[in-house]
C-alpha cells in the first residue's frame, strides 16, 4: 500500500497534522524528498498506532500513547536504537511543529528520553581493502562503448576521496567539480552546500571520465532532450544515476575485490575514519561530512583507539 493511502486511511485529525507537517517540511525547511519520504513513513508508523489505540486528533497524545508507540516498534519490530533514536526525533519535530500552530496545548514528547545510540559504526574499509575496491573497476575483457567502468572508477575515487552519501553522487553536477581549485561543491541535507578539497587520483580519473566516456554518452539526442540535466554521473543512455544504481554499483563492485557485503555509506566512513587516523581535526572532518552537530562526527573517534592512547602517551604529562 503507498504512502498515501495509508494516511488516508487514518482519522481526519491525524491526516491533516501529517499533510500540515510535510507541507511545512518541504517549503519552509527545504527538506530533500528523500528525508521527507521518511519522516512521512515514521509519521504514519506512529499515527496507525495512535488510531489503534484510539485517538483520533494530536491533543489527545499523551506519553504513555508515544513511549508504547517506541516500545512496539522496538520489540514487534526489532529495530535498533539508532532507529528509535530517529522515530523519536522525527516525533519531537512533528510535535513542536503542531505546538508552535496552536494544534496541541502540551508537547508530550517534552519529557521522553532519548533512546541510547549505537557507538559502533556500522563499517569501515581500511586503506588496502579501499585500494582493492577501486580497483576492481577495470577495463574488462571486452571493451564496451562508452567505457562505462571509467565512469564507475571515477564514481568510486571521488565518494572515497570526499566523503559523499549516494544521493550526493547522484546530484553532482559537471560545474560542481572545481578543477583549478581542486574543489568539489557538495549539496548535501536540506540543500546546504559544502566545499570539499579533493585530490589528484580522484581528480584525474573524474577528468578522464569526463573526457573518454561522459563525452560519449552526452550524444546530439541526449544533450538536445537535455537529459542529462547538468549532471555528472550518467547511465549509457544519458540519464543521470540515481541512489539506487550508486548502491547496486558499489555492491558489485565488492563482490568482484572479494570484499563481502560493502554499502556507498562504508565509503563515507571509510573516508572519515582514515582522516581522523591520520591526525585530522575532528571540526574539519565536521565541516568535509556536512554534519550540522558535531556529536555525530564524534562517532568516528571510537574507531581508533590506537592513535588516541598515542595522543595521550605523546602529550600527557603522565602519559
Amino acid at each position: 500500500m503507498s504512502l498515501g493511502a495509508r494516511q488516508h486511511d487514518l482519522p481526519r485529525g491525524l491526516d491533516r497534522a501529517i499533510d500540515d507537517y510535510l507541507v511545512f517540511a518541504r517549503v519552509e525547511c527545504g527538506l530533500l524528498p528523500a528525508t521527507i519520504e521518511a519522516y512521512h513513513r515514521d509519521l504514519l508508523d506512529l499515527c496507525e498506532d495512535l488510531a489503534g489505540a484510539g485517538v483520533s486528533d494530536p491533543g489527545g497524545v499523551t506519553p504513555k500513547h508515544l513511549s508504547d508507540h517506541l516500545r512496539r516498534l522496538s520489540r514487534e519490530r526489532g529495530y535498533a536504537p539508532s532507529t528509535l533514536a530517529r522515530h523519536l526525533a522525527t516525533t519531537k519535530v512533528f510535535f513542536r511543529h503542531l505546538e508552535s500552530n496552536g494544534r496541541v496545548s502540551d508537547n508530550p514528547t517534552a519529557h521522553l528520553d532519548q533512546p541510547s545510540r549505537w557507538k559502533k559504526l556500522p563499517g569501515v574499509l581500511s586503506p588496502r581493502q579501499m585500494r582493492a575496491l577501486i580497483e576492481a573497476a577495470h577495463e574488462p575483457d571486452r571493451p564496451t562503448a562508452p567505457p562505462l567502468w571509467i565512469r564507475d572508477r571515477a564514481m568510486l575515487e571521488i565518494m572515497y576521496a570526499c566523503g559523499l552519501r549516494a544521493s550526493e553522487v547522484g546530484r553532482l553536477g559537471v560545474s560542481d567539480v572545481l578543477i583549478e581549485q581542486r574543489l568539489v561543491k557538495v549539496t548535501g541535507k536540506g540543500e546546504k552546500q559544502r566545499l570539499v578539497p579533493i585530490g589528484k587520483p580522484a581528480m584525474q580519473a573524474v577528468e578522464s571520465y569526463v573526457r573518454e566516456c561522459r563525452a560519449a554518452i552526452v550524444t546530439a539526442e541526449v544533450a538536445g532532450e537535455r537529459r542529462d540535466k547538468g549532471r555528472l554521473f550518467l547511465s549509457k543512455n544519458g540519464r543521470p544515476l540515481d541512489r539506487v544504481r550508486v548502491w547496486q554499483l558499489v555492491r558489485s563492485y565488492a563482490e568482484r575485490a572479494g570484499l563481502g557485503h560493502v554499502h556507498p555509506h562504508m565509503l563515507r566512513h571509510s573516508f572519515a575514519t582514515h582522516l581522523l587516523g591520520g591526525g585530522a581535526d575532528l571540526r574539519i572532518v565536521q565541516d568535509l561530512l556536512g554534519h550540522a552537530d558535531i556529536a555525530t562526527t564524534q562517532v568516528y573517534t571510537h574507531v581508533d583507539k590506537g592513535r588516541l592512547r598515542e595522543v595521550v602517551k605523546a602529550h600527557h604529562p603522565r602519559g
